[in-house]
């Protein structure tokens, strides 16, 4: 198959989003820290101006890189996330009551999108019960033990980043990429997928599939990744030399 004629395949992520991306929407995004992250999608997102976003993602990014540029231009409205430590923007906005923040425990965040893609109304889970989690939530006991109830999660657009797909919208991850990326592909009404190697059908092992094609309805080769490291530590290592732990 010709990638030209494939209705999937998108030249740039602007041409992608621009006919789908609207006002008010919500946006899941991929990615952990500073890795997986689809950086064109979030860069076309900025690009094309949309506001009042709510946007699912375990973090919003560092200042000045991936959902920090949206919170940067003021285009989110509403965060529902795990890990919120790594941006002062988001800190500033958030304590000045000028974005909406749903905070949620990692595992539980992970669990609510993977039960939004499989069609899962809600669940209930021990994680939170008896702190602020729990507030405003339905609780039962069971076997002694609480639980409350939580809702899975939905998006009108997910955002994913894959390292390897093809013209139909089978993709690979690799590494810690293969997070929070698959369970948003599933969760979207639309999913919009960018990889950084784009090949024909055929070409990927069917046994090394991590999202299948069905799940995804528009994909987009991307290039010049950041590459960026999140936290950049070192120890000594024998002879006096240091050794960079990423």
């Amino acid at each position: 198959m010709n990638r030209r004629t494939s209705a999937k395949v998108y030249p740039d992520a602007v041409s992608a989003l621009r006919d789908v991306l609207k006002d008010g929407m919500t946006l899941m995004s991929g990615g952990f820290g500073a890795c997986g992250l689809p950086e064109h999608l979030i860069d076309a997102v900025r690009e094309l101006g949309v506001g009042n976003l709510t946007v699912i993602s375990n973090n919003a990014g560092l200042d000045g890189f991936g959902l920090g540029m949206l919170l940067g231009t003021r285009q989110i409205r509403k965060m529902i996330s795990s890990y919120v430590g790594e941006n002062k923007e988001f800190e500033r906005q958030y304590l000045a009551g000028e974005l909406e923040l749903e905070f949620n425990p990692q595992g539980t965040l992970a669990e609510r999108i993977r039960a939004g893609g499989a069609g899962i109304w809600g669940f209930y889970t021990r994680t939170g019960a008896g702190t602020l989690v729990a507030d405003g939530k339905e609780q039962r006991v069971i076997d002694g033990e609480t639980y409350i109830l939580e809702t899975g999660l939905t998006a009108d657009i997910s955002l994913v980043r894959a390292w390897k797909g093809d013209t139909e919208g089978n993709l690979v991850y690799r590494k810690t990429a293969r997070n929070f990326n698959p369970p948003m592909a599933t969760a979207g009404r639309i999913t919009v997928a960018e990889v950084e190697h784009l090949v024909e059908p055929g070409e990927i092992d069917p046994d090394q599939i991590h999202t299948p094609g069905i799940y995804v309805d528009r994909i987009l080769l991307g290039s010049r990744y950041s590459r960026l490291i999140e936290k950049r530590t070192t120890r000594k290592r024998p002879g006096g030399l240091d050794a960079v732990v990423t």
